[in-house]
């Protein structure tokens, strides 16, 4: 027969754990045995006492929502502000490059003369290559009519003006090229003209190009320089490209420097 000897306290009196209880066996030893006992506190009471009270808490998780809020769009306009001064060094740089002075004159894929004066006012995106290119000058035409797609899809930007500069005006005619720019944008404007004056408009934005030598069908390829240019409104080269950077790297790009872009000719 086992005899249990309780501690003095009522049962709800006891704490959840309280000290061992000792049981007793026929042969005399006593046994140390723990148990758990329920108070009277009900369950819902319990949870409730587990969770945080009070205004004092939602007070405080407000304040830390607010303060982690304002040290977000601190460092948001510290980081804006940061790329604003690193383009604006940037376009200081390139234009103490001297790229793009000077004028042109050349005939568009309509046969009007055309010069650099006629698209003051206007962003120009500009790109120099030939149209039997086989592979480059069609992929990084493309990516430059989606820059200007992306462009003109965000209401209140200034439309940009895709430019094609051949460097192959033995093949590139007037109506050669016409057929060629109608494949990508109804905007895109090629432009063509006489050995010399692809020469020159070449040279003053240190575009290289060497035509290689001729198959027997007559054919060859154009070696020369692959990028993309960027004009501002007041006709200065504002940045380049080269083929690493992706459509929307460079329509980022673009619309860090209308939004920074302060004419210098008024």
């Amino acid at each position: 027969m086992l005899l249990l000897v309780w501690t003095p306290k009522a049962w709800h009196r006891l704490s959840p754990l309280k000290p061992p209880a000792l049981l007793w066996t026929p042969g005399g030893e006593a046994l140390h045995v723990r148990y758990r006992l329920m108070s009277r506190q009900g369950p819902g009471e319990a949870s409730r006492q587990s969770q945080p009270q009070g205004p004092g808490f939602r007070t405080r998780l407000l304040i830390t929502a607010l303060f982690g809020a304002g040290l977000g769009g601190a460092w948001l306009a510290a980081r804006a502000e940061k790329e604003q001064r690193r383009q604006q060094q940037r376009t200081e740089a390139l234009r103490q490059a001297a790229v793009g002075q000077g004028d042109f004159s050349l005939l568009d894929h309509r046969g009007r003369a055309r010069c650099k004066a006629d698209f003051r006012g206007h962003w120009v995106l500009m790109y120099f290559g030939f149209t039997h290119c086989p592979d480059i000058c069609p992929d990084e035409l493309e990516k430059l009519v989606q820059v200007v797609q992306k462009l003109e899809a965000e209401p209140g930007l200034p439309p940009v003006q895709p430019i094609f500069i051949t460097v192959d005006p033995e093949r590139d005619t007037v109506a050669a090229m016409a057929r060629y720019v109608q494949d990508f944008h109804p905007r895109l404007l090629g432009l063509t003209g006489s050995a010399e004056q692809v020469a020159q408009v070449s040279r003053s934005y240190r575009v290289y190009y060497s035509a290689g030598p001729k198959d027997e069908d007559q054919d060859y390829i154009v070696d020369h320089s692959i990028a993309i240019y960027l004009l501002s409104p007041d006709g200065l080269f504002t940045d380049y490209y080269g083929r690493a950077k992706s459509a929307q790297q460079i329509a980022d790009s673009v619309r860090c420097h209308m939004a920074a872009f302060r004419s210098v000719l008024r």
